[in-house]
């Protein structure tokens, strides 16, 4: 079993879509395996009006477990609730109570964490009466966890943080990106780090371009509200796409611990290249999906306006201004409604200077890049292609791969990315989570392109769902004479 970890949870938007599908759930999965046992108690608040038994009952059905499962009715007894209005000071004093409760019943020596799966305009106002009305007055440890979105550019991200920072410290917060949680993405690092061969490689001199595609096959579903406001570059670049670019760019820590892995991935993002208005015009493409067979248009999508703007797909060129990969691109490329779902990461190495197979008495064509890809998900694993001799007379070369992916068994047993980062929470490890610099340069590096885009009237849609987005990302790439590994009709 694993070792037990002591606190008390608050979860305000307790009774939201995120805590009902991933949270609670990630949670049992920690008690099954003993992180969480005795020693942990739960408070969801909504606005909603609900009895202990019924928000318990609405736990038990979120797990998917049968109301005779005695360790899932164990486990939802530690739950509370608390109907919560977070604008209103006095129900504070009132949260503060049952907190107290439960910090005796469960024995949690003080441990608390707020999880804030909220609009982010309420951030300042809860962090402010968490301190003010005495919730973080205990002899335990206090964290606050923030869903994202956090901000929608940098002034409101950087408002935010100020709102923050008047009642919890950097160390205190922990800003959640659940692709931190995911176990290819951990594996970056390990694959980097723990490989002198890799390693070795890993820089502009032997790289050509690295490409990370994350790409959606569904559309906006029910978060047309949400997402008309948002789009995909706030959505994914300024987040998932460039925590992970981070990743691969950042020099090697000087430890493994949050601390140096922060630094480093904050020295990366200082490198990356802002750019100007002629700059983001030609390095960064959108698109919005049109019409396809049995789907309707993004505009033509409920709770979209029928004149709208917004971006469905960004494909981008990004380039870092240092030591490591100066000259080499980094391709990124993201959208809904695209040809299927998956995340993966390609690394395509420099061809040798001299192809001495490709002479032309030798009838051979010309050698392929070594390309090293991640596959996030939803298979994890890795592929290597290297160049071969085909079997047979003469001296023919093909492209093969070397393939590694994690077996259904050991899938079965990897953690899920919240449970994951819950665990980190509780540990107070900051190692997956975004810290305000990483998140203030992204926002930096983003709002640039948003500015251009905004004095630009775009020729939307532009692209069929089903595909991997507009010609203009293909023209991104081709461009500099290169081409996404993963393409279609290949």
């Amino acid at each position: 079993m694993a070792a037990e970890r002591t606190s008390l949870f608050i979860f305000f938007g307790g009774t939201g879509d995120l805590a009902y599908r991933k949270l609670y759930p990630s949670m049992f999965n920690l008690y099954k395996k003993g992180t969480l046992r005795e020693h942990f108690g739960v408070i969801g608040t909504s606005r909603e009006k609900l009895t202990d038994e019924q928000f318990q009952q609405n736990v038990l059905k979120s797990l998917g477990t049968a109301k005779t499962d005695k360790e899932a009715v164990k486990f939802v007894s530690h739950f509370g609730y608390e109907a919560h209005d977070v604008t209103d000071k006095a129900h504070y004093q009132v949260m503060k109570k049952r907190a107290d409760e439960m910090d005796k019943k469960f024995k949690l020596n003080g441990n608390r964490i707020f999880y804030l799966s909220l609009a982010p305009s309420f951030f300042g106002t809860v962090a402010g009466y968490l301190k003010s009305e005495g919730l973080t007055d205990t002899d335990g440890f206090d964290r606050v966890v923030i869903e994202k979105p956090f901000g929608r550019d940098f002034d409101s991200a950087q408002q935010l943080n100020e709102a923050l920072s008047k009642s919890f410290d950097e160390k205190q917060i922990f800003r959640i990106d659940h692709y931190l949680g995911k176990e290819m993405i951990q594996n970056i690092e390990a694959v980097r780090f723990g490989n002198t061969l890799v390693e070795s490689l890993w820089n502009n001199r032997y790289i050509d371009n690295i490409q990370v595609t994350l790409s959606e096959k569904l559309g906006v579903e029910e978060r047309a509200s949400y997402y008309d406001n948002s789009g995909a570059l706030r959505d994914m670049v300024q987040n998932h796409i460039m925590q992970i670019v981070s990743l691969l760019a950042m020099e090697q820590p000087v430890s493994f611990t949050d601390v140096d892995i922060r630094a480093e991935k904050v020295k990366a993002l200082r490198s990356l290249r802002v750019y100007n208005v002629a700059e983001a015009s030609t390095n960064f493409v959108r698109g919005q999906y049109g019409p396809g067979d049995n789907q309707r248009a993004y505009r033509d999508e409920d709770n979209v306006p029928h004149d709208s703007n917004n971006d469905t797909f960004v494909a981008g060129k990004l380039l870092f201004d240092n030591y490591r990969w100066s000259g080499t691109p980094f391709y990124i490329r993201t959208g809904k409604m695209l040809a299927d779902k998956f995340t993966r990461v390609d690394v395509v190495f420099k061809k040798p200077l001299i192809d001495i197979f490709s002479f032309p008495q030798n009838h051979n064509a010309p050698l392929e890049a070594n390309v090293l890809t991640m596959y996030i998900e939803p298979h994890a694993g890795f592929s290597l292609r290297l160049n071969a001799k085909t079997n047979g007379q003469g001296f023919q070369t093909k492209p093969i791969n070397l393939d590694y992916f994690v077996d259904a068994k050991d899938s079965k047993a990897t953690p899920e990315p919240y449970e994951r980062l819950i665990h980190d929470v509780m540990k107070g490890d900051g190692t997956n989570f975004s810290s305000w610099q990483e998140v203030s340069y992204a926002w930096r590096f983003v709002d640039q392109i948003r500015k251009v885009w905004d004095l630009q009237k775009p020729e939307f849609p532009n692209y069929t769902p089903g595909s991997m987005g507009p010609a203009a990302a293909d023209e991104l790439i081709t461009r500099d004479h290169r081409q996404w590994v993963y393409r279609l009709n290949k």
